[in-house]
């Protein structure tokens, strides 16, 4: 990635996104726009990616209400066909120096009633369709010689989890993908992490924070005692977008509040 100018402050230098463009999918809620507007306050443009791109205007607005670039796109992840064809014709079209994979579906049912166009359904979104859009952008960013890939993984990266075996498998290969593409595409400058919240205060997990006997359980397990917020998560994908950690690939980084300590 560029150098950054030599007589700008150390902090600057190490965390500021000035110059780079991100793209980050599913960025319309939750973590996506949290992570988007992070980027853009770091200093980055942004390509935003949406299942419909009429319902990126007011992110939108707030990026370039910020004095960054807003670039909206939008196009269904189980359309395998049609993420291929945009995400090809993004990484042609823009020098993207940053990928956030943040875009995901979940399933919630006990395995042995799970169909398995529910389980193809899953693993397409939060598996297939990730790999397609790292696949098109990551390339040019090994032909550049810099990059920054990181993917939203979970929890059930390294746990089974109850009811949501799909959802487990596809996390589990993010994590598995991003230890693989770190290993290919590091010796080339671009690096390839993930970070795997805890439970987060999202729509995917609306149904268990209403749920009230399991939402006390899994807030009484973790240690500092809540929920985080989208906004908890977005500092450190900043944080992997920057030269700082340029010497950090191949990981899966927790942010759980403490959940897997216990």
């Amino acid at each position: 990635m560029a150098q950054l100018a030599a007589d700008q402050p150390w902090l600057t230098q190490q965390f500021g996104l000035s110059g780079r463009t991100a793209l980050v999918t599913g960025a319309r809620t939750g973590i996506g726009r949290a992570c988007a507007v992070a980027l853009a306050a770091a200093g980055a443009d942004l390509v935003l990616w949406a299942r419909d791109a009429t319902d990126l205007t007011d992110l939108v607005h707030e990026i370039r209400g910020l004095g960054r670039e807003a670039h909206p796109v939008g196009c269904d992840l189980e359309d395998i066909d049609a993420v291929a064809e945009l995400a090809a014709g993004l990484a042609a079209e823009n020098s993207i120096d940053v990928l956030v994979n943040n875009a995901g579906i979940i399933h919630r049912e006990p395995a042995e009633q799970v169909s398995f166009a529910d389980w193809r359904r899953v693993l397409s979104v939060d598996l297939d369709a990730l790999f397609l859009i790292t696949q098109a952008v990551g390339g040019p960013m090994v032909e550049r010689g810099s990059g920054r890939i990181i993917s939203i993984a979970s929890l059930l990266s390294f746990q089974g989890g109850v009811g949501v075996s799909s959802y487990a498998a596809a996390k589990h290969g993010v994590a598995g993908l991003t230890k693989a593409l770190a290993n290919e595409w590091g010796p080339h400058g671009v690096t390839v992490n993930a970070v795997a919240p805890g439970y987060v205060a999202t729509n995917n997990t609306a149904a268990l924070r209403a749920d009230p006997v399991r939402e006390p359980q899994l807030r009484d397990r973790i240690p500092l005692g809540e929920w985080a917020t989208p906004q908890d998560i977005a500092p450190s994908v900043v944080f992997l977008a920057s030269r700082a950690a340029r010497y950090l690939n191949g990981q899966v980084i927790a942010i759980d509040g403490g959940w897997l300590s216990r």
